[in-house]
């Protein structure tokens, strides 16, 4: 049904009423989730594809795949972060949790959750601890007395006989140096001064060490050798003990403490600083130092040159299309490595609430085996029995006391009743000469034998009268 416009005859009355006819709506389009996020996606990353952002490292989560998964917040907001296994080796340091930090990257959206990240490139701490403050304040201080002046750097020999080592005689350092100077200079005598290389009683022990070999003129060179650790680790290389042990030391010493990226005070006091202890042995058993000079001098030539054919290669390769296809390539490989993860995460927690369900199940299980176990019953039963015994004992206790308190009593009760206790209380029985009881005067007669019997004992006594009492005799 076409229904007409009832103001079309009046054109003039339709903005006096405050009335309005628009075109028909165009037909509403409808959004894939995915295709919707996709697109979010390429527009966050065109606007945001270079950013810094600051805060402090929450929720700090690395994957077995070596990606690392952390959440960058401050007091108002918080922002998830993804940084790469190829980007997370390239760190000069150890993210943890409350570390605050400078994170560059490119904002996007993974779509698996609809929820924006920050895919980072690089990382920097921001600030310094205790530790690190410490650290800057000896430094500048003994840079300020000259112990870091080049002019006080000794030359390393050409062709050492004998090296000596300060490091500890358990770790993978002294293997790995002895494995090196073998391969490379057999003729090398190593020269080991065992000390701890962590802990309170480092430094005095590291000082000792340097003594004893300036002292003993057995060896050429000294190595300072350390694995690598944290800044809590390295105390003992940042003292200001071993800094001065260094200075005062009459042979050029090698500082090989820590990773590449780690410095100490050691290595600005020590006459040469290299990278780990395998580069110091393998310096150390260098044959000609300035060829080696001379091959470090072409080979940062060359490396400069091949980094400017690369760069150059870079940005020929930018102008071609096939650049931006290689980069939707290598987000979409990310995003599926991201995904990887995710699904990493959540097998690992349901495999965990399994075996936790498990546990319970056998637990439970276990129990009831041992409710229906008939040694325990058998206990049970040997428990009551121990008990009935222990009561019929207490009865039988019980009745026996009673049986001798009632035979007690009726003991008494005889010996009262018993002719012979009358005895006890000075009466006498008179038995004849058959041992009769004579209870009457009248039962004898002058010139009868007649027994006495007392309480003591008894007598025999002849009768030579007997008198009767007469009924009118009170007594």
């Amino acid at each position: 049904m076409i229904r007409s416009n009832p103001f079309a005859s009046h054109p003039d009355l339709s903005p006096q009423l405050g009335l309005s006819f628009e075109e028909p709506r165009r037909a509403r389009r409808i959004w894939p989730v995915r295709e919707l996020v996709g697109q979010v996606r390429e527009l966050v990353e065109q606007e945001w594809g270079d950013v810094w952002v600051e805060g402090e490292i929450s929720n700090f989560r690395p994957a077995p795949s070596g990606h690392v998964y952390f959440t960058l917040k401050d007091a108002d907001a918080q922002l998830p972060i993804v940084l790469f296994r190829r980007q997370a080796m390239l760190l000069r340091f150890r993210p943890e949790d409350g570390l605050h930090v400078l994170v560059r990257g490119r904002v996007s959206v993974y779509e698996q959750r609809g929820q924006m990240q920050l895919v980072a490139e690089t990382m920097e701490p921001v600030g310094a601890g205790s530790l690190q403050l410490a650290f800057e304040q000896l430094k500048a201080r003994l840079k300020a007395e000259g112990l870091f002046e080049a002019e006080r750097k000794r030359p390393l020999p050409a062709f050492p006989r004998t090296v000596g080592i300060v490091t500890s005689p358990t770790g993978a350092v002294i293997r790995d140096f002895l494995n090196i100077v073998a391969r490379r200079h057999s003729g090398l005598s190593v020269l080991l001064c065992p000390v701890s290389v962590q802990g309170d009683s480092a430094p005095a022990e590291i000082e000792a060490a340097l003594d004893e070999l300036n002292s003993s003129g057995l060896v050429d060179v000294i190595v300072l050798a350390r694995g690598g650790g944290s800044l809590e680790d390295l105390a003992a290389f940042n003292s200001e003990q071993v800094a001065r042990a260094i200075a005062s030391s009459r042979l050029p010493v090698v500082s090989a403490v820590g990773h590449e990226t780690d410095f100490t005070i050691a290595d600005f006091a020590a006459d040469l600083r290299v990278p780990t202890p395998s580069a110091a042995a393998e310096l150390i058993t260098e044959a000609q130092h300035k060829i080696a000079e001379h091959l470090a001098t072409h080979a940062h030539r060359l490396e400069r040159a091949a980094r400017f054919q690369l760069l150059q290669a870079r940005q020929r390769l930018t102008r071609l299309p096939v650049s931006r296809a290689e980069g939707r390539m290598s987000a979409l490989l990310h995003r599926l490595a991201q995904r990887l993860d995710d699904l990493g995460f959540r097998l690992e927690t349901a495999l965990n609430g399994r075996l936790r369900q498990s546990q319970l199940e056998v637990a439970e299980l276990t129990a009831a085996v041992l409710r229906h176990d008939p040694r325990q019953n058998l206990a049970q039963a040997r428990e009551q029995l121990a008990l009935c015994r222990t009561r019929l004992d207490r009865s039988l206790e019980r009745l026996l006391h009673a049986s001798t308190a009632r035979l007690s009593a009726l003991d008494a009760q005889l010996h009262s009743l018993s002719p012979l206790a009358v005895l006890d209380r000075g009466y006498a029985l008179v038995l004849d000469a058959a041992g009769g009881l004579v209870r009457s005067a009248t039962q004898v007669a002058p010139g009868d034998k007649v027994v006495t019997r007392l309480s003591d004992g008894a007598f025999i006594s002849r009768v030579e009268s007997a008198a009767p009492h007469t009924k009118g005799v009170s007594k």
